[in-house]
């Protein structure tokens, strides 16, 4: 049994990738730390670094947030780029910058980026483009962890689950089952993979 932080875990993606981690030890973390066991903010330094010294002993970090803003390109502003960058791309590579310091050797790191990046969509080129981002990002980072740190990402397509939410913008994209996401992270937890990109997709 290992223990994981699941930052994100009251979300619908954070939902998804409990349901693959039932064998484990799991500490929750979320922006507003409401019915989790920690707060965190994935863009601020030193929230991500009182986490992780909060909790203390654990083997892997789970993340499934990263926050997006969504318009058409030639509107975007600077700021609304700013923030997606610093929340889905520099929030989660700073999980691992400072989550090397603390977890436990032979540990894993697994991302979240999605499937906008190689189905582009209306509004949504900060996603596609951070999503890219953290899909190379794990590629080159693995090659150089310490200590046999794992790090790899999870590429999911939109959940049945929020398709409520998201389908009016997606339309032609087949959904799947959170259920399916969830075996995804269970693989990158629990498996050897490292440096790879687990695309979920129909």
């Amino acid at each position: 049994m290992k223990t994981v932080i699941v930052i994100g875990a009251q979300g619908k993606m954070g939902q998804a990738a409990l349901t693959g981690l039932g064998k484990h030890k799991v500490i929750t973390a979320s922006r507003s730390g409401e019915g989790c066991d920690y707060k965190v903010d994935i863009t601020n330094e030193q929230s991500v670094r009182q986490l992780f010294e909060q909790v203390g002993h654990f083997d892997a970090v789970v993340n499934t947030v990263g926050f997006c803003e969504y318009a058409n390109f030639v509107e975007m502003t600077e700021q609304q780029w700013m923030t997606t960058v610093m929340s889905k791309m520099m929030g989660q590579i700073n999980l691992v910058r400072i989550g090397q310091e603390y977890i436990a050797d032979n540990g894993s790191f697994t991302l979240i980026s999605g499937i906008l990046n190689v189905k582009p969509i209306p509004f949504a080129i900060a996603d596609a483009t951070t999503s890219g981002a953290i899909d190379t990002f794990v590629k080159c980072v693995a090659l150089e962890m310490p200590r046999g740190i794992r790090v790899n990402a999870i590429n999911p397509t939109v959940l049945e689950e929020a398709w409520e939410v998201y389908g009016e913008m997606m339309p032609g994209f087949q959904p799947v089952p959170g259920t399916l996401v969830g075996k995804a992270f269970e693989r990158a937890v629990d498996g050897f993979l490292n440096g790879e990109v687990l695309f979920v997709d129909a």
